[in-house]
């Protein structure tokens, strides 16, 4: 059954016909109803904001509800809730804004916890965009909070709604029972204690947004009003670091800045909290901390373990071939690390898992590191190893020879023959496959540190473990390690993902879908879109560290030159102002063509995944597909081919720099 109309609907319904259409209402508070209705002449949907008639009744306060609502309805930003009217109509005062299709920043909290630190950080700098462009205007929100913030369900966008009207009732903002509590949770010391108020008032209440976005608690709580106020005005509001662990740093200063008890210690405008959060979102895109030390826990022991694990597999095999099948002692002894590896490695994967992280998100941090490292070996691989280096590794050879000689020998002779006891053959034995083992493992400890080869520009055994994340045996393994886990109580953390990254992961996810027969047909499609995954992060991270030295060019910049050069008359300024201009064009010139090699890599992409899209539509061919893939090979080759002219330049540089010390 329908909800009854109200008196108020019905009314307001028959006060507005022919203009609006009321549908349902959309929300209550202590200011006002708010309904969601249908523009009869623009036919659009819009929301109207009704003044409670109790107050509309009172001349002052109607006056200054109409005063201020238009004064709000002047404004036009991409993130505040345009006001298309203010009226009023018979007894009803009421303004008319756009329709919002999504929720409340206090709705979507209260739904569904805490905000991810990159979707936190991105409301807080769209809010703060919003507050300076009103604020210039003279323009002071006074109530701002959750359910005042508005998210746009397609797009995510921050929209701040009630500009102006909802505390215009008293100075001090205490408009009626219904609204104290929550509006003092977010009050600034300054407005709570019924002073004038600027802008840097909206940021404190900012702040508590974010606070309380971030970590699903305000930094004050107490169990009535005046108490409440009162701590605003006396009491230093906590770090929000101690009761969010794990929020990025600066994103966590930024917010307690906003909460300084002196107006002129917070942000002097809502433009510098919007800078002050950019430079946080820049950081988020960064491996989170959780998922870098995931991959960092063990780096060391896990060499080890193999060549432990593979000298007893080595033993088993032998012994199984001479007849003897090896006790539960020895294969404890010899399988132990690998297993109490196994184990520490799905006990450190549930605890990502438990903040809140996915395997795709795993997956990602893999693929960006083993790029990387692919860049570092690429580099390496033309360093020739010292002398001793390549001793450690002949002696390491001969140590493994001894293992797996004396082990083979202990495996297929029998332990009953009493001259071999006799003649302390078998205790020999033993402790040449002792040290030898010992001296395997030795040697290949030192080899991590010091290669005693030249070092191949690819790592093998890394990529096969991005190949094993990256397939049924990652999923397998993520499903052990989640055993146990609510997965509904998690929070909703979240790893940055490149645009490329998040378009080949959709491709991925196409061809998966296909049937196997087009999959056979286009087999070398994935490792393209790793490819192209690859090159388009190289061109990326090119054109960002271009862009940091371009920034580094000041026009002022002659540091590292001497006095003589910095005081050398108009004819060496000139010089260096030359020398200045001519580096800069060609950094330009370089970063522009990555940048161009970036934007090729991402649409090849891009043309990969919309024909895959057509493909299981049914709308698309393999001719079309293989066409687009020839020339993502084509694309990839070329940068493929330019990293690669790169590494050689540096590598010749670098050895001329070496001839020259």
């Amino acid at each position: 059954m329908a909800e009854p109309l109200g008196a108020e609907f019905l009314a307001l319904s028959s006060a507005l016909a022919g203009r609006y259409s009321l549908e349902r209402e959309l929300g209550r508070g202590g200011m006002g109803v708010v309904f969601l209705a249908r523009d009869v002449a623009l036919d659009r949907p819009v929301a109207i904001k009704l003044l409670p008639p109790a107050q509309a009744a009172l001349p002052d306060l109607r006056d200054r509800f109409l005063r201020e609502a238009r004064t709000s309805a002047k404004l036009s930003h991409p993130n505040i809730v345009p006001i298309f009217a203010v009226e009023e109509v018979g007894a009803f005062v009421l303004f008319v804004m756009a329709y919002v299709d999504g929720e409340t920043l206090g709705d979507r909290i209260r739904r569904r916890g805490p905000l991810a630190p990159p979707a936190a950080a991105r409301m807080l700098q769209e809010v703060a965009w919003a507050l300076a462009y009103a604020h210039l205007r003279g323009v002071v929100h006074r109530d701002i909070k959750p359910d005042n913030i508005l998210l746009e369900k397609e797009t995510g966008r921050a929209l701040v709604t009630d500009f102006g009207i909802a505390f215009a009732g008293t100075p001090s903002g205490l408009t009626g029972v219904g609204e104290i509590l929550g509006t003092a949770q977010y009050m600034s010391p300054e407005q709570a204690c019924g002073e004038p108020v600027d802008g840097r008032s909206d940021l404190y209440s900012l702040g508590v947004v974010g606070f309380y976005a971030l970590s699903t608690r305000h930094p004050f709580e107490a169990p009535d009003t005046p108490a409440l106020l009162a701590m605003h005005i006396t009491k230093p509001a906590p770090p929000l670091a101690s009761v969010a662990p794990g929020i990025p740093g600066r994103l966590a200063q930024a917010v307690d800045r906003c909460l300084a008890k002196s107006p002129a210690e917070r942000f002097p405008t809502g433009e510098a909290l919007g800078e002050a959060v950019a430079q946080t979102m820049a950081v988020a895109k960064e491996t989170p901390t959780p998922i870098r030390l995931w991959m960092q826990r063990g780096e060391g022991a896990r060499m080890l373990i193999g060549v432990w694990t593979g000298i007893g597999l080595f033993t088993v095999f032998v012994s199984l071939a001479g007849g003897h099948l090896p006790n539960i002692v020895q294969m404890a002894v010899m399988f132990g690390p690998a297993a109490g590896y196994g184990l520490y490695r799905a006990q450190y994967t549930q605890r990502v898992i438990s903040a809140g992280y996915t395997l795709e998100d795993l997956r990602l941090a893999l693929r960006e590191r083993a790029l990387q490292e692919k860049e570092e070996l690429a580099f390496e691989s033309a360093a020739e190893p010292s002398l001793v280096a390549k001793i450690v590794r002949k002696l390491t050879f001969a140590a493994f020879g001894v293992a797996a000689g004396s082990g083979l020998l202990l495996a297929i002779m029998p332990w009953s023959w009493d001259w071999m006891n006799m003649g302390g053959v078998l205790p020999a034995l033993w402790t040449g496959f002792g040290l030898g083992t010992l001296g395997t493992l030795a040697g290949a400890g030192i080899g991590q540190a010091v290669p005693g080869r030249r070092l191949p520009p690819k790592d093998p055994l890394k990529a096969l473990r991005v190949r094993m994340w990256s397939g049924r045996m990652g999923e397998w393994f993520t499903r052990i390690a989640s055993i146990g886990m609510d997965r509904r109580a998690l929070p909703a953390a979240s790893a940055h993902r490149p645009t490329e990254i998040a378009i080949g992961l959709a491709a991925s996810a196409l061809f998966a879908s296909l049937s196997k027969d087009t999959r056979k047909g286009l087999a070398d499609l994935p490792d393209v879109l790793r490819r192209l995954e690859a090159d388009a992060q190289t061109m990326r991270r090119r054109v960002d560290d271009l862009n940091e030295a371009l920034a580094s060019l000041g026009q002022d910049s002659v540091s590292g030159r001497s006095t003589a050069m910095a005081q050398g008359g108009d004819a060496a300024k000139a010089a260096l102002a030359g020398q200045r201009d001519k580096a800069r064009a060609d950094l330009t010139a370089t970063r522009d063509a990555a940048a161009a090699r970036l934007a090729s890599a991402v649409a090849a992409l891009e043309n990969l995944r919309l024909d895959l899209l057509r493909l299981k539509a049914g709308a698309g061919s393999l001719d079309e597909l293989s066409a687009n893939l020839t020339e993502a090979r084509r694309i990839a080759g070329e940068i493929d081919a330019q990293v690669a002219g790169r590494i050689e330049v540096e590598n010749v540089l670098r050895g001329d720099l070496s001839g020259d010390g």
